[in-house]
């Protein structure tokens, strides 16, 4: 992952439907909506009869694709439901040729759509203050997942390793997003913020974790320019050495 591109798509040509998620569909229609960077693919499953609030969303993954474990980010938003909005886990399981997460529909849009990307400062102000109503809400001392810096440095080749080894000390402890980035929040019609999604690897680390790459994510998505209202909204002011750090950890690892 590097931190000059967006990490994911929209798939823009044919996708092929896995067994598994034609099953799961039955007799509702599928629709491709995103494809990330390791090949990983949500498919949107519209039933005629429910409406667009009835949809569910299936990600799937194929066996042995590095860094996306279905199973984890369930025992995550089954956690996370307790205190802040996220998808609504229906089902998860695997068999020979991936794996899967079904998850219900939730209200809104992601922040990349063209309406909010219309609107880039404001959209970014969104986000800040979703972010800081994520950190807020969720209980670190209660959070059995951890994202913190050491345990990330220790995963990465040993060939790297040295450039991320001093750690700037915690600034604040918050249960992260883990992958904050704008496609992974929700908005509404009002652009306002309604849901995360995406928290496969949520868990307690310093909140510039998630800052450094959040604030990122907006030059990737809008262009440059919107990172300060993006810390005003959140309440913060830039930590020039923090966000260098967990920007080059995020594309080391």
């Amino acid at each position: 992952m590097t931190l000059d591109r967006e990490l994911a798509a929209v798939p823009d040509g044919p996708v092929p439907v896995p067994d598994a998620v034609a099953a799961l569909a039955g007799d509702d229609t599928v629709e491709p909506v995103w494809r990330n960077i390791l090949g990983g693919l949500t498919f949107r499953l519209r039933g005629a009869d429910r409406g667009a609030g009835g949809d569910r969303y299936v990600k799937w993954v194929a066996h042995g694709t590095p860094e996306l474990d279905l199973g984890a980010e369930a025992a995550r938003l089954l956690w996370a439901a307790r205190w802040t909005p996220v998808p609504r886990v229906l089902d998860a399981g695997s068999d020979a040729a991936g794996s899967w997460l079904m998850t219900a529909a939730l209200p809104g849009r992601s922040a990349v759509d063209p309406v909010w990307a219309a609107r880039p400062e404001a959209t970014a102000r969104e986000l800040g203050a979703a972010l800081r109503a994520l950190h807020d809400a969720l209980p670190v001392d209660d959070c059995p997942f951890s994202w913190s810096a050491a345990g990330r440095v220790a995963r990465l080749d040993p060939s790297v390793r040295d450039r991320v080894a001093s750690t700037p000390g915690v600034d604040r402890l918050v249960v992260c997003h883990g992958d904050a980035c704008v496609p992974n929040t929700l908005l509404d019609d009002d652009g306002r913020w309604t849901a995360h999604v995406d928290l496969d690897t949520l868990g307690v680390a310093d909140r510039w974790a998630d800052l450094a790459v959040a604030s990122a994510s907006l030059g990737w998505n809008f262009g440059d320019g919107y990172e300060a209202a993006f810390f005003e909204a959140y309440g913060v002011e830039p930590d020039d050495e923090r966000i260098a750090y967990y920007r080059l950890l995020w594309d080391l690892g």
